[in-house]
């Protein structure tokens, strides 16, 4: 018996803070309240369809999608402008469409430079 509460008391230190323990999961498991409550803080944190880790991906979703929006938002004012732009001035109709889309006259030749990739 002497062996035997050595070797216990080696591996797992001191007796009474085991009982300690032992007396608190005892008191905590006999309350019905705590025990649902912790049952009831671990199915949502955990199980439930909308658990927190659900809860953390939608939260990043939805802050990138706020940022696309302010982005795109940006870039419809900025081609509005470009637009109300072109409407207004046909110089600049003029250097849009020979930019973007590589047309000329007649009697032009359109030269295209291509920088190398390095």
């Amino acid at each position: 018996m002497k062996l035997c509460m050595a070797v216990r008391e080696y591996f797992y230190g001191d007796c009474t803070a085991m009982k300690k323990i032992a007396r608190f999961s005892f008191k905590f498991l006999s309350n019905k309240y705590a025990v649902v409550a912790t049952v009831f803080l671990v199915w949502m944190l955990f199980f439930d369809r909308n658990d927190l880790i659900t809860q953390v991906k939608q939260k990043n979703k939805l802050n990138q999608m706020k940022q696309d929006q302010l982005y795109f938002t940006e870039e419809i004012h900025k081609d509005m402008s470009m637009l109300k732009e072109m409407m207004n001035n046909p110089k600049t109709l003029e250097r849009f469409a020979r930019e973007k889309y590589l047309m000329k006259k007649d009697n032009e030749d359109i030269f295209v430079f291509v920088a190398k990739k390095q």
